[in-house]
């Protein structure tokens, strides 16, 4: 599958002044190693690849001498490759497994700059966060891989024309022909049920069918389940789980503000902290944040008290909540529950374009689904499952901070009226950070 991150790695491939080892973050099976495999058999004469998860002996090897020049003998042997500096791809996978692994790359950046090595693991932020010591600050680049998202999904669906097409319309906000637009509103509710994770994409390409799609997802929901168990003590899983489990009915209120006696009775924040903490680190939920005005940055004005919790991949929350495939791809006005998922995909992909996510309310009288910081401007954008769009919550934003302009995610086709842009959700991927 074709990837974006495959021009950060290139990026990162081809410097030949500045360049260091490389990880990779991202949640489990979002297609990390694969991509990483594919990138070195394009872009190198060979692939050195080891597991420290499974090959224990490996890992244990770690625990010595972890010079380049020791570290180089000993991966040759266990990989049966031979290692070239810059001809060869050193992958390091599950490197969380072994935390002085992640302490060799130091010595990598430092004494072996030549050598290309990256390290991939799906709980490595959880492990930094825990490992502190064994982190190489200033030594290593890093990359995170999310779950594809809907321009990454129309490509795997070889859907390339229609995504360029999409790309074009937003650029000029000329709307789309009606039967391309059509499509793409299709296509989209289709993505609601498949979401973004590579095996159940893969599946539908492979079959045109949705009916195999839930035991897939449900099996990665199962893998999310034992790493709980497997890097976290008893106590510790119970809090997780319930946190997780909590996600559709957190999303099902009108008001999505994170509620911890959703998760368990009598719970608070002391109890469920760290359990949230972990989702955020192993990348499997996503974090938004209450910010109490619309100044700049936004990042300084935070109530870390007030935050919702998006699954990583909506996909996964659209099986948990339990929802009939045909009933999502109908997609009735009574279907209450549609937004909320039309909600956790925006913030879905708003984080895969490194958006940081935010949302602001009025209290009771108004709430802005996201603020995004978009160069100099603040932006509110406004997320509707449908062609209704009529809303108060922009005009009492608008009203108390004067911003110059307002997104509209939406149903509707492209477009631009009264300091409205509007967009359509199928098109939300297209709002990216400006260029530096």
């Amino acid at each position: 599958m074709k990837r974006r991150l495959e021009v950060d790695l290139l990026s990162w491939r081809s410097r030949t002044i500045g360049r260091r080892p490389l990880l990779v973050f991202g949640a489990r099976q979002v297609g990390k190693t694969y991509l990483l495999r594919e990138f070195g058999k394009a872009h190198y004469e060979n692939v050195a690849y080891v597991n420290l998860e499974t090959n224990r002996a490996a890992a244990a090897s770690f625990g010595d001498d972890i010079s380049p020049r020791a570290l180089i003998q000993l991966l040759e042997t266990e990989t049966n490759e031979r290692i070239h500096p810059q001809r060869t791809l050193v992958i390091l996978d599950e490197i969380q497994s072994a935390p002085r692994a992640l302490t060799s790359l130091k010595y990598f950046a430092e004494d072996a700059p030549d050598y290309h090595v990256a390290g991939v693991g799906s709980l490595l932020g959880v492990a930094i966060n825990r490992e502190q010591q064994s982190y190489p600050v200033g030594n290593v680049e890093s990359l995170t891989l999310t779950p594809l998202d809907f321009e990454e999904y129309l490509w795997a669906l070889g859907e390339d024309r229609l995504a360029e097409a999409i790309q074009g319309a937003y650029e000029t906000l000329t709307a789309l022909p009606t039967g391309l637009h059509a499509r793409a509103v299709g296509l989209y509710h289709r993505y609601l049920v498949i979401g973004g994770m590579p095996r159940p994409i893969n599946e539908y390409v492979q079959t045109s069918s949705l009916l195999g799609i839930g035991d897939i997802q449900r099996g990665i929901i199962n893998d999310y389940t034992a790493d709980m168990a497997k890097y976290t003590t008893p106590a510790e899983t119970v809090k997780i789980r319930a946190a997780y489990n909590s996600l559709p009915a957190q999303l099902a209120k009108d008001n999505h503000k994170f509620q911890y006696k959703l998760a368990e009775r009598g719970g608070t924040a002391a109890i469920f902290g760290a359990a949230i903490d972990w989702l955020v680190q192993a990348g499997i939920v996503l974090r938004c944040d209450l910010v109490t005005t619309a100044q700049m940055p936004l990042a300084v004005y935070r109530d870390l008290a007030g935050f919702k919790l998006y699954s990583g991949d909506t996909g996964l929350l659209t099986l948990a909540s339990g929802i009939p495939i045909n009933l999502l791809l109908s997609a009735p006005a009574n279907l209450s529950f549609l937004g909320a998922l039309t909600e956790n995909y925006v913030g879905q992909t708003l984080h895969a374009n490194q958006i940081p996510l935010y949302y602001w309310t009025a209290g009771n009288r108004a709430e802005i689904d996201f603020v995004i910081q978009h160069g100099d401007d603040i932006v509110p954008i406004e997320v509707k499952a449908s062609t209704n769009t009529r809303s108060r919550s922009r005009s009492v934003f608008v009203d108390q901070f004067n911003n110059p302009y307002s997104i509209r995610l939406s149903t509707k086709n492209f477009g631009s009226e009264n300091s409205i842009v509007s967009i359509p959700l199928y098109a939300a991927h297209c709002i990216r950070p400006p260029q530096r």
